[in-house]
């Protein structure tokens, strides 16, 4: 009987260290908790893009110079932009980016930081159009549109007062070649990034008129869950203003 005791208490011994050892590793979460994985969509110069082989833009230099400054690293991964925000819920991503508009649709599936770029939408046209000037010279036209942008959803929510026609494509390049070909009207694209690809390509277009809107960029974590994480963003957001990396960065890109 002894022996069976002894048998007995020594098993379950060995189950509480297992369990305990289980409980370790449950707890550990990734190999690197200090490390985070953020999505972009390199198709969106100045952002991002890619130069021989090379992930460069502002949200490449900035979302680097905050994990720096505040002391965590991150990995960066290229995708279309319509699927970052799903990439995060699937718990593919810890922080999302891409010039990502701040907008109350976004905010109930995600926390965006403080806003680090103040942009805008702008209608864009060959550059030897001269039958469109505004938004209200959109009637029986067709205009491209970048799928799950604030573009597409600008142009969505329009369609009914100015009466134009919608092509969806998955980046800007191939909106500026739906325009290019003749297969499109018109474009709605961010207006730091549609000066910056006239500015440094051939491309042949132009904006029409003021912008559309004004909207700020922010940077995106999974709603609720993580916290932490954003604060050390922000904290990290206000350090770099306050010591001219922020404004070295938008330099590098949008200065003249």
């Amino acid at each position: 009987m002894k022996y069976i005791i002894y048998f007995g208490l020594m098993i379950s011994l060995i189950l509480l260290l297992v369990a305990c050892g289980s409980e370790d590793s449950d707890t550990s979460g990734n190999s690197d908790s200090n490390a985070y994985t953020v999505g972009v969509d390199v198709t969106y110069p100045p952002f991002e893009f890619q130069e021989d082989g090379e992930m460069k833009g502002i949200d490449i230099d900035l979302i680097h110079a905050i994990a720096e400054d505040q002391g965590f690293e991150v990995k960066i991964e290229a995708m279309d932009f319509s699927g970052i925000i799903p990439a995060m819920q699937a718990g593919e991503l810890d922080i999302g980016m891409g010039g990502m508009s701040i907008t109350e649709e976004r905010k109930e599936t995600v926390d965006f930081s403080d806003p680090y770029f103040e942009s805008g939408l702008s209608l864009v046209i060959a550059s030897d159009n001269t039958e469109i000037n505004s938004i209200e010279d959109l009637e029986g036209k067709i205009i491209a549109v970048k799928n799950g942008t604030t573009g597409a959803k600008f142009a969505a929510d329009n369609q009914g007062d100015y009466g134009y026609e919608i092509i969806q494509v998955k980046d800007s390049t191939s909106m500026f070649q739906e325009v290019a070909n003749g297969n499109a009207d018109a474009l709605l694209e961010d207006y730091p990034v549609i000066m910056y690809a006239i500015a440094t390509s051939d491309l042949e277009l132009k904006v029409a008129g003021d912008k559309l809107n004004g909207d700020n960029y922010g940077i995106s974590v999974l709603k609720g869950k993580n916290d932490d994480l954003l604060q050390k963003i922000n904290d990290g957001l206000a350090n770099l203003r306050e010591n001219g990396k922020y404004d070295e960065i938008i330099d590098k890109y949008l200065g003249e």
